[in-house]
């Protein structure tokens, strides 16, 4: 049985679904276990993802891109989080740096950067600093204006995809508050380094890396939006980049799923197969409504970002990302359990699964962040 049809039919484009599967299945799969063990940056193959037109699926055509709704976005982000989580965190930072140019970004900052990302280009987003962590309303990274140019000067810490990335979205704090710029790796003071907190044990595109900004001078138009609205900023491409991670997390739930499922109709105990037993059965049952039911709110939430008054964005892309990160750890575990012994092998993927799973219970907002703007929504709503 095919598995990825019968169970997860497409829930956008079924031809850019298809291939998409096959891309994974032929190139993702077999490298990513490799990625995984050794913490790599999978380069070649988000070059070879983004001639697939998987990098700017939702940008609009005059920058290289398909001009697609959320949905696909998300859609690709489940299948290649199918093959390796790895790999699809390193198409959500892609995503993150080209949303918040193409939604604040002036013409010009537009017309130079997002049609590199046709070609492949590399970016990240690089927000943490050591001492604030997710609270990014105050900053040590400063920006000042200097004639014609900003100077940029501080370290940010902890960056996902930086080890490879040749752009860079920066939170900095100027006199007037947070605001984001654009910075190339290339630019002069720009240095990256392996911290001694690098390695994450699950989500492993490579180390994390502190950047460290000594004198940077960008342009004037590499101020991304209004100076001092970057949390606004940030915080509404969060809203798009948190529905993607839920989509990655349901590709990850239904790895572990299709993983289990394969190894229990072909292990045999006590004269028979290990999914003819009633209680793995049950254990079957409750992983696929779970993750029904996660992947139709993932749905919702990209289809809130597709809709033209973006009514609710917060609430859904909270609650998918929330949801679907709990349901992807859930189902890893039980994964495990049904496989017994096989499942805790290190050659085996179930400890990838949920190394990944579980680390996207912190990654891109944590439950407890998420829980808390849902709070503060329901409150608000109350009000009103």
């Amino acid at each position: 049985m095919d598995t990825a049809q019968g169970f997860w039919p497409a829930r956008a484009d079924d031809d850019l679904v298809r291939r998409v599967r096959a891309f994974v299945a032929e190139t993702i799969v077999p490298a990513a276990h490799e990625i995984d063990e050794r913490d790599l940056y999978p380069t070649e193959i988000v070059r070879q993802l983004a001639s697939l037109g998987c990098n700017t699926i939702c940008l609009p055509a005059r920058y290289g891109g398909a001009g697609a709704p959320y949905t696909a976005a998300a859609a690709v982000c489940e299948e290649v989080g199918y093959g390796s989580a790895a790999v699809a965190i390193s198409l959500i930072t892609i995503f993150q740096a080209q949303t918040i140019i193409r939604l604040f970004g002036s013409d010009s900052l537009k017309d130079r950067y997002l049609p590199r990302f046709a070609d492949g280009m590399i970016a990240s987003y690089a927000l943490t600093e050591a001492s604030h962590g997710s609270d990014i309303r105050s900053l040590d990274t400063k920006a000042r204006r200097e004639g014609e140019s900003w100077i940029l000067d501080g370290e940010k810490s902890f960056i996902t995809s930086g080890s490879e990335a040749e752009f860079f979205v920066i939170l900095a704090e100027t006199d007037r508050g947070v605001s984001a710029f654009a910075v190339p790796r290339a630019s002069a003071g720009l240095t990256a380094y392996i911290g001694h907190n690098s390695a994450t044990f699950g989500l492993r595109n490579g180390p994390h890396v502190n950047i460290r900004l000594e004198g940077v001078r960008l342009p004037l138009d590499h101020l991304i939006g209004q100076d001092g609205k970057g949390v606004r900023q940030a915080v509404t491409t969060l809203d798009y980049s948190r529905t993607l991670a839920a989509a990655i997390s349901i590709g990850i739930a239904r790895a572990a799923f299709d993983a289990a499922l394969a190894h229990t109709r072909g292990r045999v105990a006590f004269d028979r197969t290990v999914i003819e037993f009633q209680g793995i059965q049950w254990y079957f049952a409750d992983m696929l409504a779970r993750i029904d039911a996660a992947r139709l709110l993932v749905t919702r939430a990209a289809e809130a970002l597709d809709a033209p008054d973006h009514a609710d964005v917060l609430r859904y892309a909270s609650a998918a990302k929330l949801v679907a990160a709990e349901v992807a750890t859930e189902v890893a575990s039980k994964a495990v359990q049904v496989c017994g012994a096989y499942g805790t092998m290190v050659n085996a993927p179930f400890n990838r699964f949920f190394r990944d799973a579980k680390t996207y219970e912190i990654g891109g907002g944590s439950t407890e962040v998420l829980r808390n703007t849902l709070a503060k929504y329901i409150v608000k709503q109350a009000a009103s």
